[in-house]
């Protein structure tokens, strides 16, 4: 009796000792822990805390009058969620400003009777990015987005769906080129 006695009594001090471990390690984990978030972004905040983001005009031949405000939101969409950069409205230590200088379609496959089967919807954006704690990373450069649709399909039908599209694209083209320095 005796024996089965010191046995009992040595189990449940393991698992008072195991309960008592569990919960230190539980709350060790729970109380500290680690975050760590990887957008691309390499900017020095203790020099750069602003950006000044211009309204892009449509300066192409053809227009589509919503693409002008959808871009314009993204843009500043992508830099104020992906970074912990302030949009002011002037004097930014980041700035960009430009123009969408091109969107236009052209046929990009041909059936088997000889018709159009694919049409491509392309758009292009001029950007002037400045940089005024480190010009050396100032640049001017064009970014471009295509997206195709079945000549089957009217550009209307399409039209929102592919623009967003190219919008984010560019958007993160242009995002990558200022602050990712890949």
């Amino acid at each position: 009796m005796n024996r089965n006695w010191m046995i009992s009594q040595g189990r449940k001090r393991m698992a008072f000792v195991g309960v008592i471990l569990f919960t230190l390690l539980f709350s060790l984990f729970t109380s500290c822990s680690v975050s760590y978030k990887f957008n691309g972004a390499s900017i020095d905040y203790a020099k750069t805390k602003t950006i000044q983001i211009a309204e892009f005009p449509i300066r192409a031949t053809y227009i589509w009058a919503p693409m002008g405000p959808m871009f314009n939101n993204e843009l500043k969409s992508q830099f104020t969620d992906h970074t912990r950069l302030q949009l002011v409205k002037r004097n930014g230590d980041l700035k960009l400003e430009g123009e969408i200088t091109r969107y236009d379609q052209r046929n990009k496959g041909v059936s088997s009777e000889g018709h159009s089967s694919m049409v491509e919807l392309s758009m292009t954006v001029n950007v002037r990015f400045t940089n005024n704690a480190k010009h050396s990373d100032d640049f001017e450069q064009q970014f471009t987005a295509n997206s195709s649709y079945e000549s089957t399909q009217s550009l209307s039908a399409v039209q929102d769906e592919l623009v967003e599209e190219m919008v984010k694209n560019i958007c993160e083209q242009i995002f990558n080129a200022a602050v990712a320095n890949w």
